[in-house]
């Protein structure tokens, strides 16, 4: 039986504003979008975010049962957290967040995932869910305790407006990049975390605290990876860009899947993620980086199904093609 993905993280709705279109409510947070591309990648997935007993929160559990995801968490009597998303001219986007991210306790929490989905390969964190309290201290703890039979991935998605502190932000990240297997950040995440050193710098840093495979978005300059056996780079696929709302999560998603598809997740096969090749390396970038490209070519998080990432991963005529 085909184990389990599991995603823990905030569940949120995005209000988008811009000045050339009325605000628009969607369901999101950085997590979310991971486990909804996980999803339409034909992955089973469970997930754990909290949300309200209010309108947004049924829309949250709506969007949830529409894409086959478990939720093992119900509807508390908070207010489901928002986050109010303003674009530039360019579709980049800024964030401002009203949040609750509370969660029961981490043996709690630990069992009803490991309930719900029976045997779980990986588990996702990371963005809000990993900074803010009092949920990230147990979301640290329940990492802890599936290491033994998971893999895990991380992404701080650092947002100084929420942990203004730098110094608390970079020991969090690093305490969950120390828990991590995969580890994914932006430039701008590493230029504010970090302003001190270059980006290949702090992904050694990263690499030497113990994950295997440590990559890096940059937007329209494509991304890159660092990994034991050497680094790969991977340019951007020429786009007309729509917006970047979710592009990072699609680009997280179909990197699990990817290397999912070689038999690299799971604790049992920690030992060979950590000896993956340069070129399997360089095959898993591209395929993030052509996802993260199909969801920044529409409005909104809308990441790739698998027939339409197939289904431009086998266009030869793309740009960076792999031969």
């Amino acid at each position: 039986m085909d184990q389990y993905l599991a995603v823990i993280g905030e569940c949120l709705v995005d209000v988008v504003e811009s000045e050339t279109s009325a605000p628009k409510a969607h369901v999101g947070g950085s997590p979310f979008n991971v486990a909804v591309g996980l999803a339409l990648l034909e992955h089973k997935v469970v997930f754990a975010g909290r949300r309200g007993n209010d309108d947004y929160g049924r829309m949250i559990a709506r969007a949830l049962r529409a894409q086959g995801i478990i939720s093992v968490l119900e509807a508390d009597e908070q207010p489901t957290s928002v986050a109010t998303a303003t674009l530039d001219p360019t579709g980049q986007a800024s964030y401002e967040f009203s949040l609750d991210w509370s969660l029961p306790p981490a043996d709690e929490l630990a069992t009803e995932l490991t309930q719900a989905a029976g045997a779980i390969g990986h588990l996702h964190t990371g963005s809000l869910a990993a900074m803010i309290e009092p949920g990230a201290s147990v979301v640290k703890a329940v990492l802890r305790q599936v290491r033994e039979t998971s893999t895990i991935s991380y992404d701080p998605n650092y947002r100084p407006t929420l942990v203004p502190n730098r110094d608390l932000a970079r020991q969090q990240t690093e305490e969950f990049v120390t828990l991590a297997d995969v580890v994914q950040a932006s430039t701008d995440d590493l230029e504010l975390l970090y302003p001190e050193r270059s980006f290949s710098d702090t992904m050694q840093a990263w690499l030497e605290l113990g994950p295997a495979l440590v990559t890096v978005t940059r937007g329209a300059s494509g991304a890159m990876a660092l990994a034991r056996s050497g680094f790969v780079e991977q340019p951007a696929f020429p786009i007309d860009v729509a917006d970047t709302v979710g592009a990072g999560d699609s680009f997280m998603a179909a990197t699990l899947s990817s290397l999912r598809e070689r038999g690299l997740l799971g604790a049992a096969q920690r030992d060979a993620l950590g000896n993956i090749s340069e070129r399997d390396v360089a095959e898993v970038l591209h395929t993030a980086a052509q996802a993260a490209a199909i969801t920044s070519s529409r409005f909104g998080a809308q990441p790739p199904t698998a027939g339409e990432l197939a289904a431009a991963l086998a266009d030869p005529s793309a740009a960076g093609h792999l031969s």
